[in-house]
């Protein structure tokens, strides 16, 4: 718990002015960890701001997915707050009805649309399913993806997110809306992040909204 005090004093603060020490985590994030031309420096922005409106939660880790990017860069990142460095940097899917091809464009919260939804996610528990190893989400972002559990929107490793397919065809294959992962990294990742992770998935378009309606 000592660990954390740095961060809930910063967040204490926040009352005061929270655009303030969003900017000055972030800045100090986005430097000591070496983001510069790697991420988004406003996705990181509003990435810590949905993590400090959450009250930090039990994990230090941030999970950004910047859905601007196609599926054959990388766009899933985890970032320790505390430690301020980068620890994971690998590929993800999106949905097959949000895009043939390795742009994500269409994005919903209806059950059955098999869509990537975006917004504030928070990791919670881990079980066995289909593929494997897996992390169900919680949405926080109301009407946004706060159908997340009926839609069983989780991580989960697939052959079709490995860097072996994405090498034989140019783009990863697609999900039903779950951010799938490289099988290789799946387990450590979900380990990593569960029980309380936040993740902000964006399009890189301004976030405010997303950001409102998790509030």
């Amino acid at each position: 718990m000592f660990k954390f005090i740095p961060l809930l004093l910063l967040f204490s603060a926040n009352v005061f002015g929270a655009n303030k020490y969003v900017e000055r985590l972030a800045t100090e994030v986005y430097q000591d960890a070496q983001l510069q031309g790697v991420v988004d420096y406003e996705l990181l922005v509003d990435g810590v701001e949905a993590y400090m409106a959450e009250g930090f939660g039990s994990n230090p880790n941030l999970v950004l997915i910047d859905y601007s990017l196609p599926s054959n860069e990388r766009r899933f990142y985890v970032i320790n707050l505390l430690d301020k460095r980068l620890v994971y940097h690998t590929y993800t899917t999106h949905g097959i009805a949000s895009g043939k091809g390795p742009y994500a464009e269409r994005f919903s919260n209806k059950v059955n649309s098999r869509q990537t939804s975006l917004g504030v996610f928070k990791t919670a528990e881990t079980y066995y399913g289909k593929y494997g190893y897996s992390l169900r989400l919680d949405g926080l972002s109301q009407g946004l993806n706060d159908n997340a559990r009926k839609r069983a929107i989780v991580i989960h490793g697939a052959n079709y997110a490995s860097p072996s397919f994405l090498a034989q065809n140019n783009f990863l294959g697609w999900s039903w809306g779950c951010p799938a992962l490289p099988p290789e990294k799946n387990r450590e990742i979900i380990d990593l992040i569960k029980g309380g992770s936040i993740i902000l998935a964006s399009t890189g378009s301004p976030q405010s909204g997303l950001l409102a309606k998790a509030k």
